[in-house]
């Protein structure tokens, strides 16, 4: 039971989970630990004890920004953001009501405009994330100062490297 989702992580992630021995670095360390749910050590626990439901579940996996504070200050070096990678394209797969459909909303826009243009297109994203968020006038007059300084093209630049970006979504799965 809970050594099914400990190996899974341990594997897709690369990260030895089961060395947590709770010293909590990792969460006195967190610029975002306010917005979560369950503090990254928690989540860690949560993990090692199998609790699945509750992490798809939960806010933390969605607001970790992946800024590697934790993995610096783990005496054992285990870096939560890809623990929190796997955990979240395990929430897209199984389909799982994310707790902030919002964020949600704006991770896969993001990830999309990657992989259809090699890069981030702003305002692609941004239009797939008003329609998938339904916050269609919300930040309205920030874009539009946005766009008036040029700073939200019209027209994508797809990356040169295009088909290497498309190979790893790919290879992703995605």
């Amino acid at each position: 039971m809970s050594s099914t989702l400990l190996e899974k992580i341990t594997t897709e992630s690369g990260q030895p989970v089961n060395l947590c021995y709770q010293c909590r670095k990792c969460s006195a360390g967190c610029p975002m630990v306010d917005e979560f749910d369950f503090p990254p050590n928690m989540v860690i626990r949560m993990v090692q004890l199998g609790l699945e439901d509750e992490l798809l579940r939960s806010r933390a996996i969605w607001m970790c920004v992946s800024c590697e504070t934790c993995g610096t200050r783990c005496p054992n070096e285990i870096r939560i953001a890809p623990v929190m990678d796997v955990l979240r394209a395990a929430c897209l797969e199984k389909g799982v009501a994310p707790a902030d459909p919002t964020t949600v909303a704006l991770h896969t826009s993001f990830v999309e405009s990657i992989r259809q243009f090699g890069r981030v297109h702003e305002a692609t994203m941004l239009l797939k994330f008003k329609l998938k968020s339904k916050k269609f006038t919300d930040d309205l007059d920030v874009g539009l100062k946005l766009f008036l300084k040029g700073k939200i093209p019209i027209l994508p630049k797809k990356s040169r490297n295009l088909s290497k970006i498309r190979e790893i979504f790919a290879r992703a799965g995605f």
